[in-house]
């Protein structure tokens, strides 16, 4: 294999071709069903999924390929990707896995891992699977063929951890809340923490049917939950994305706060009660020059690492830093789980309004951000645009245009044929000038 096979966030693609056919999904789970099963003991597997129509395909292959290296698989069904995490290490399981595209539309569908610590996997392990995968996979005994079954109760107890992360039960009497559950992986278990914890909640995007994941709804569309807010005067909107491992946040005006507001208004409350791991959150270079000048403002450092919330819990690890996250509404909290939580990420904005009794409108516009666009540009796979001394003479144009008064980003997505270019800058009239620069660029050698 002269490509890898994972991404920045597992393994993704269009489903039934490229890399998301059920032939190479049974292949995978029998190579890492192999990986992790290093002696004779009883292994296990937990499986959840999204509503996309092509998890079915994916399941079943997936199991068929664990079982087939003696691995008892652990079928839960539609839960959310930190589900997974949390409970891959809780249920002891050897390996987790969840079946999302995460925000990206239905027709695709993606394989992410989890090893039994409940962390995504290392590039070392996810090289290892690849290797095991190229070689074929070691098959089991017949009388050591694994067993698959359904676990009913696997939403119900990630419900019942969420609520544990809220300090207040019931503490959310007297709200009204919108979640916009993406028709994805929460639209059953994000109402009924909402509730539990004693909110009224208006759920919409919670009518599944396959082919509606991420349509017109979610964290990548919150206009539907804006609208939803200020026709039924809630005082906040939860728009989840396809597997529930971002959140953006819509206050009771119908403005959108993105992660990097709901990152700094978490970082600065918990550095002044003194939990914020060496005053210090983890961010990707995506995020807004203004997070940055506020978090040093008020004596908070901000790490920076590549684009992915595995990198950025790679650095927390590292390091021992307990919050992080992207822009994009990835909100990484090491003290509640192991992987970005919309849901719980969303709850810790519900402990500010609680604690403080004030409006969303109040804490969700924690800094003014630098002006910034970031545009998609479509790609040939086949070529290497930011390869080439057009897009290289742009950018370094752009870089000097900009000098210390902005930033500018270009990389290829880890999940489509995308070229993401992102600039930032004090000026909005020079930041236009870059961006379109750097983007008419690539286009013409795309």
């Amino acid at each position: 294999m002269t490509d890898r096979l994972f991404g920045t966030d597992g393994v993704r693609g269009r489903a039934n071709s490229e890399k998301m056919t059920a032939e190479l999904a049974m292949n995978l789970g029998a190579a890492a069903g192999r990986y992790f099963r290093r002696d004779d003991k009883e292994h296990r597997v937990v499986i959840g999924k999204d509503t996309r129509l092509s998890c079915y395909m994916i399941e079943y292959a997936l199991t068929a390929g664990f079982a087939s290296t003696g691995m008892n698989v652990l079928l839960l069904g539609p839960v959310p990707t930190p589900a997974i995490g949390y409970l891959t290490h809780s249920m002891r399981a050897d390996v987790g896995v969840m079946i999302s595209a995460s925000h990206n539309p239905a027709h695709d569908n993606g394989i992410k891992f989890f090893g039994p610590d409940g962390y995504k996997l290392s590039d070392e392990t996810e090289i290892g699977i690849e290797k095991i995968l190229c070689e074929g996979a070691r098959l089991a005994l017949p009388e050591n063929i694994g067993r698959a079954k359904r676990i009913e109760d696997g939403r119900g107890r990630y419900v019942e951890y969420a609520k544990t992360t809220f300090p207040y039960r019931g503490g959310l009497g007297g709200l009204r809340i919108v979640v916009d559950c993406a028709n994805g992986a929460a639209y059953r278990a994000a109402p009924e923490v909402l509730w539990e914890l004693g909110a009224e909640v208006v759920a919409i995007g919670v009518s599944p049917n396959g082919h509606n994941i991420n349509d017109g709804c979610g964290s990548t569309h919150p206009e539907a939950a804006a609208k939803k807010v200020l026709e039924t005067g809630a005082d906040l909107g939860i728009c989840l994305d396809g597997d529930a491992d971002r959140v953006i946040l819509i206050d009771e005006t119908g403005t959108i706060a993105d992660g990097d507001q709901i990152m700094g208004l978490i970082a600065t409350r918990w550095a002044n009660e003194g939990r914020l791991a060496s005053n210090t959150l983890v961010a990707t270079v995506m995020s807004n020059l203004g997070l940055e000048r506020h978090l040093n403002g008020n004596g908070i450092d901000l790490k920076r690492t590549g684009v992915g919330d595995r990198y950025v819990v790679e650095e927390m690890r590292a390091n021992g830093y307990n919050l992080g996250g992207e822009q994009s509404g990835h909100i990484v909290m090491s003290d509640y789980g192991t992987t970005g939580d919309g849901l719980i990420g969303a709850l810790q904005f519900l402990v500010g309004m609680v604690e403080t009794g004030k409006k969303a409108s109040e804490l969700a516009r924690v800094f003014e951000p630098v002006p910034q666009k970031l545009i998609n540009v479509t790609y040939d796979s086949a070529k290497a645009p930011l390869d080439t001394d057009r897009v290289q003479t742009a950018i370094a144009q752009g870089e000097k245009t900009l000098g210390s008064d902005g930033r500018l980003l270009i990389r290829k997505s880890g999940t489509e044929p995308l070229i993401r270019v992102m600039a930032e800058a004090i000026d909005p009239v020079m930041l236009d000038q870059v961006i379109t620069q750097v983007v008419d660029a690539v286009q013409q050698e795309s």
